[in-house]
């Protein structure tokens, strides 16, 4: 029988394969954010794997960034999400047209809308702020501030934290709503419920597990990117610690998962969601790593959530190798609470994908 280690192992490359080969082949790549979490993954995997291993991946950012080239850009933050991958070429192979790319996209960055707060709308057409909009941020402010050393991306990155925790953080929970409306507009974006912003504080009002998830993420990301002196780093630990303090209480403890909407426990509408469940055991698992997480809750749910991922939400594929999650709440703007229930479970998505791998990756460092 394989040990647990190598267990794992083997259904974290069959994620990797099934999103390598079938979800994404690197010659078929879109720039848009759910193919941009997933290159993040696979950067994880470059970063994991034997120096003998790791052309495959490299040689898969390069076909990536190839055919996308002429397409970056980053005026969204969910188009700025898949710009990590040219920082991270540009420091990893010193090539400049990587580095020239990545510039480009800061510029477009700059001239985003914002809302009233400074916050990056993640709507052109009206000013909303959403969770979704710091992870795909974090993902390109990090690699920047990794290729260049310059505090402009870290101090950027802090900002809109702060812009964004302001509007979307409830500070008696520490949890974050999804969303909040900056200008007062009922806009049809043709995704989200309209009159979705309550009218007096015009925040939703539902804690949706995932969006809980990108700031978690991306919380532990910079932590673990900055230096334990820099300014900034108590930060990013303090919207971590409040975050996380009250989820091991609402995890559903026979499957480890949390629930699509967190703190609605006891209605049968809500299901059990698992890419916020990876995201929150990578979290959980690296915050215990880097010592800003105590062991105790954190260690005993993130194994809760490691244990129910690979039990209940892992769907074999045809029949070759590979493996997808599935039990993903598919794309999802904002709305009311029967919206989030009401929210298709898909497999096969590039963040299930590449939350699997990342948290997989990090719970088998201990």
């Amino acid at each position: 029988m394989l040990s647990p280690s190598l267990w794992g192992q083997t259904w974290i490359d069959s994620l990797d394969l099934h999103g390598r080969e079938v979800y994404m082949p690197a010659d078929k790549y879109k720039w848009d954010w759910g193919q941009g979490t997933f290159l993040h993954s696979l950067i994880h995997l470059y970063q994991h794997k034997p120096a003998a291993e790791k052309a495959t991946y490299l040689t898969y950012l390069r076909t990536a960034m190839y055919v996308s080239y002429d397409v970056a850009n980053g005026k969204h933050p969910n188009a700025l999400a898949s710009g990590h991958a040219m920082a991270f070429l540009a420091r990893i192979t010193g090539e400049k047209k990587y580095r020239i790319k990545a510039d480009e996209l800061y510029q477009d960055y700059l001239k985003t809308p914002r809302t009233s707060n400074g916050g990056v709308s993640h709507r052109v057409e009206t000013e909303e702020l959403w969770d979704d909009t710091v992870y795909m941020l974090s993902m390109y402010m990090l690699e920047m501030y990794r290729l260049t050393q310059e505090e402009k991306y870290i101090q950027e990155l802090a900002f809109q934290v702060k812009a964004h925790r302001e509007k979307l953080a409830y500070w008696r929970t520490g949890l974050w709503v999804h969303g909040w409306d900056s200008d007062n507009l009922d806009y049809d974006d043709k995704c989200s419920i309209i009159g979705w912003a309550d009218p007096v504080t015009r925040q939703s009002k539902e804690y949706w597990g995932r969006a809980n998830g990108w700031i978690a993420m991306a919380m532990v990301d910079v932590i673990e990117t900055l230096p334990p002196s820099h300014p900034q780093r108590a930060l990013f630990i303090n919207e971590l610690t409040n975050l996380v303090r009250l989820l091991p209480v609402l995890q559903h403890k026979e499957t480890g998962h949390w629930f699509q909407l967190l703190d609605v426990t006891d209605n049968p509408a809500n299901f059990l969601e698992s890419s916020c469940t990876a995201m929150f055991g990578y979290a959980m698992s690296k915050g215990i790593r880097l010592g800003v997480l105590p062991r105790v809750p954190f260690q005993a749910s993130a194994d809760l959530a490691y244990q129910g991922i690979k039990k209940y939400s892992l769907l074999k594929v045809g029949g070759g190798p590979y493996l997808t999650p599935k039990n993903v709440s598919g794309g999802t703007c904002i709305g009311s609470r029967s919206y989030y229930f009401n929210r298709p479970q898909v497999t096969g998505t590039g963040f299930g994908i590449a939350s699997f791998i990342m948290f997989g990756l990090e719970y088998e460092k201990k």
